[in-house]
């Protein structure tokens, strides 16, 4: 993606709370929001464009001989004698079954591992619908800022109590000029499983999202020229079934930095077990996502996306080494599981090093990038 210039990261002489830094990524989204420290340092992240992020998946997909499957809805899991043998989806071609050997929930929902019988939780948490503005003067924008703070944050102030609440940054700059996405507004009372409540998400959502729109064209210095370009395909839900797994992760779990010998996956500085993907009563079953096994508590605070990626990873890796080595993916090998994933450029968790906040691949990255 950032070859094709719609990807863009500080480079590792960048990260920290240098002022110079902070000016030039604090917009694009590219700090470590838990710090207490102000101004919150500049870390390796990256911001990206959506599509560019789906072409890029798709290659990676077809170079790697994956027989891919779109446009088909899960509707039910197949489960005999406690062990998963696939699941039923539904197609424009009708209905159609899909077995495996080992199947990953991947839903964020926990919908397979629920159809299965797995033990799992409810939680809620806010519901977002994401969207995008163009035609956004954003040095004009971050000049206002910059000389205006009183003013700014005046405005700020207001625009987050239209949209019901915001992270920091309700707007972050992207790879495209004159684009910018909105991780809000925040709908707090949704059940995320609920057709009636998600349905209420999006006309809120909208109507909200217009409302903030017609106020910042009058109001705010570099968006008198904006439009909205798109709002996410689907509402963005942070929580709803988590896996009661081999392992529950609690918050001081989280809160410690805990680690774990069976380590698979890490967020910015937290851990995940392999049993944390493992459900507890059901065979030839993994989860990845953000329904992993957790408090509601302790998911709140460790729900990014990276780390889901890294989990998705890590079963991907062991339902692989199982198949390999004719075992259940219960009974997989975990060094040799951690080990693989280091071969691929992940990090575990397992190890610890002079700096356990940056991952070897960015460090890597970041020489080869700079």
């Amino acid at each position: 993606m950032s070859a094709l210039g719609l990807a863009e990261y500080p480079r590792q002489h960048e990260w920290g709370t240098l002022p110079e830094s902070v000016r030039r990524w604090k917009r694009w989204g590219t700090y470590d929001f838990h710090s207490k420290t102000k101004p919150h340092p500049i870390c390796f992240a990256a911001a990206f464009d959506p599509d560019a992020w789906k072409r890029t998946s798709l290659e990676m997909v077809l170079q790697a001989g994956i027989e891919l499957r779109l446009h088909s809805w899960f509707s039910r899991t197949l489960v005999e004698d406690g062990k998963v043998k696939g699941v039923v989806c539904e197609t424009k071609g009708g209905r159609e079954a899909i077995l495996g050997k080992v199947v990953i929930d991947t839903t964020g929902d926990l919908d397979v591992a629920a159809s299965a019988g797995a033990p799992h939780i409810s939680g809620s948490y806010i519901v977002t619908t994401v969207f995008r503005l163009g035609g956004v003067d954003t040095e004009e924008a971050e000049r206002f800022e910059r000389e205006e703070p009183e003013a700014w944050q005046a405005l700020d102030r207001e625009i987050k109590h239209m949209l019901g609440g915001a992270w920091e940054a309700w707007w972050l700059k992207t790879p495209l000029p004159g684009v910018v996405w909105c991780n809000c507004p925040h709908m707090p009372g949704l059940d995320g499983l609920k057709v009636s409540d998600l349905t209420r998400a999006e006309v809120q959502g909208r109507a909200t999202i217009q409302k903030v729109i017609d106020f910042v064209r009058a109001k705010l210095p570099g968006f008198s020229k904006c439009a909205l370009i798109d709002m996410a395909p689907q509402t963005g839900i942070r929580q709803t079934r988590l896996l009661e797994g081999a392992y529950v992760m609690t918050k001081e779990d989280v809160a410690q930095r805990t680690r774990f010998e069976d380590s698979v996956a890490r967020g910015r500085d937290y851990y995940y077990p392999y049993r944390t993907l493992l459900p507890r009563s059901v065979e030839n079953l993994l989860v990845a996502g953000r329904h992993y096994s957790a408090t509601s508590a302790a998911q709140k605070i460790s729900r990014e996306i990276p780390p889901c990626m890294a989990m998705g990873e890590a079963t991907g890796t062991a339902a692989a080494l199982a198949l390999d080595a004719g075992v259940t993916v219960r009974e997989v090998d975990i060094a040799k599981l951690q080990k693989t994933l280091r071969a691929q450029g992940a990090d575990p968790g397992d190890q610890k090093g002079p700096n356990a906040d940056v991952p070897t691949i960015a460090r890597s990255f970041t020489k080869e990038a700079a």
